[in-house]
């Protein structure tokens, strides 16, 4: 709840510092005194625009700082702070600070951490409900309905936020399923012509290197058989060098037991003979070594540029050919299989949304019976409050499949008719400010709402109402004060106003060319004369102040 708004420098506020309780705590003074601003710094705190106008003139800057105290964190906020990566300690206060520049700009921290404006304006709605002349948040917004009549009806949506997610998920599979077989399909035929291609080539693994070293032998052999063809003339023929070596050594072996020079000429001659039979039986042997077959080397060669065409138009390496001819096949395979695959998954999307339908329909049936409780708790409200004449109704409608999800098939607003024969319409565009705090007010206290807002503000909702109107509206906003915690409401009314726990005055005071706006708490006695002067107006009389005993005394 609300604890502690301190303001400075805000329009006709220099410096204030208010304390709040639990309760119902009321807020009055003339018209024109300035409650309306002390709104406008809670809202600079919330999140409204920070207009340079709201710096009291003359000041450089403005601030507002508002705690807030809990005696649990609300999740929302704990979310929220989470985050933003604001650190809050268990049993701390949060404290939330805005400055406004008068030359524009503002900043915001929480817990004196940075914020930004948006962090602020998602903390809102479960800090502080605001319902005034122009509301357009809370039970005014469509938006919350249903929420609100699931929480007063116990509809429990977990389990049917667990139906709805075991169905998208079904759905979510089965359409991923449909699109890979369609777009299987529609590749199928390319997806043919290219494994008859590539089951025709047959590539296999390492084949590539297996290839590439294959012809690069092959072109040296071709290459070294030409240059050994130029050197047969050596060792082939009768004219040949070593045909001439070996007549020349059958020559001298007839002479040479003629002179010992010429045997040791023979013996050296003989050895020339014998080294240059070895090396023509090596060249021999090379040659027939390095014989080939040019259709093979062709061949390769064919094979090679094959395989490597087929890489480069699949984007891919010879190597991963292979594995490509498997991909193929098993797309192709799931082609064949993916009816009997949807069929499955039909099968349980179906039974999946059949589970959520139910569950769903169950929720529908717990929201017809709670709206028209509501309804009837509703209408008890609207007398009291002199709005007799006025209808209430929980519309419950079928939204079409595209709108369901973890909340139902159902849309909820609350609809109003406030003249008899009248159609019923949304609570904004029928009521007007009075009319509409006040149908609010009888909303809340038959929803007997928890988990809210951790402070709620009623702005003037006894407008242009009094007597016996204004007395139930004081009594219901204290019976709501002691069911949500803390409960502020902005009042001209002495019956609402003696209704409150603790009850502050705003009062404005002009000193030559300067205005202020003040507030104080009010004591016993204060309260009195204050009620007093709501009751008789700018003079005071003695019977008001009996009035005024009176009406604190009768709560």
């Amino acid at each position: 709840m609300l604890t502690r708004l301190s303001i400075r420098n805000i329009v006709l506020i220099e410096a204030l510092d208010l304390d709040f309780g639990r309760g119902l705590g009321v807020l009055t003074g003339e018209t024109g005194a300035g409650k309306s601003i002390l709104l406008d710094a809670l809202g600079l705190v919330l999140g409204d625009r920070a207009e340079t106008a709201l710096v009291r003139a003359g000041e450089a800057k403005a601030s507002v700082t508002a705690s807030f105290e809990f005696s649990e964190l609300p999740p929302a906020v704990a979310e929220a702070l989470d985050d933003a990566d604001i650190e809050l300690e268990p049993g701390e206060p949060l404290i939330i600070r805005r400055q406004v520049k008068a030359d524009a700009g503002s900043k915001a921290f929480i817990n004196d951490q940075p914020a930004s404006v948006a962090l602020l304006r998602e903390l809102r709605p479960a800090l502080v409900e605001l319902h005034g002349q122009h509301d357009d948040r809370g039970l005014v917004n469509p938006r919350g309905h249903r929420a609100l009549l699931d929480r007063y009806a116990g509809t429990g949506l977990a389990g049917l936020a667990r139906h709805w997610a075991q169905w998208a998920k079904a759905e979510a599979q089965l359409s991923e399923a449909r699109s890979d077989v369609e777009q299987a399909k529609a590749d199928q035929d390319l997806l043919i012509a290219h494994l008859a291609e590539l089951t025709a080539l047959e590539p296999q693994a390492g084949e590539e290197v297996r290839l590439a070293a294959t012809r690069t032998d092959m072109q040296k052999a071709e290459k070294l058989s030409g240059e050994l063809e130029e050197l047969r003339h050596v060792w082939e023929g009768s004219d040949s060098p070593l045909a001439s070596l070996r007549v020349a050594a059958r020559k001298l072996d007839r002479i040479a037991g003629e002179h010992p020079m010429l045997t040791e000429a023979l013996a050296a001659l003989d050895r020339a003979v014998i080294e240059a039979g070895e090396a023509e039986e090596k060249l021999e042997s090379a040659a027939e070594a390095l014989v080939h077959d040019p259709q093979a080397l062709d061949q390769a060669e064919t094979r090679l540029f094959e395989l490597r065409a087929l890489a480069r138009k699949h984007r891919c390496e010879v190597d991963q050919l292979p594995d490509l001819i498997r991909e193929m096949r098993a797309k192709l395979d799931a082609i064949e299989g993916g009816e009997a695959q949807l069929d499955a998954l039909e099968a349980a999307a179906k039974e999946a949304r059949e589970a959520y339908v139910k569950a769903a329909e169950k929720a529908h049936d717990l929201r017809i019976k709670a709206a028209r409780k509501l309804d009837k708790a509703v209408a008890a409200e609207l007398a009291p409050l002199k709005l007799d004449a006025a209808r209430f109704l929980t519309s419950i409608a079928a939204l079409p499949e595209d709108k369901w999800g973890a909340h139902g098939m159902d849309g909820c607003e609350f609809l109003i008719a406030t003249n008899p024969g009248a159609d019923f319409a949304p609570l904004a565009k029928i009521a007007s400010g009075g009319e509409l705090s006040r149908f609010i007010l009888a909303l809340k206290v038959a929803l007997a709402e928890k988990g809210g807002a951790a402070t709620i503000i009623f702005d003037e909702i006894d407008r242009g109402v009094g007597g016996a109107v204004a007395s139930a509206i004081g009594e219901r906003l204290a019976r709501l004060a002691a069911d949500e915690g803390q409960l502020l409401a902005v009042t001209h009314s002495p019956q609402v106003a003696a209704r409150g726990a603790q009850h502050y005055l705003i009062a404005k005071a002009s000193s030559g060319t300067v205005t202020k706006t003040s507030v104080a708490l009010l004591d016993e006695a204060g309260r009195q004369e204050e009620i007093a002067r709501m009751l008789s107006g700018a003079e005071i009389t003695s019977e008001a102040r009996a009035q005024a005993d009176r009406l604190l005394e009768g709560v």
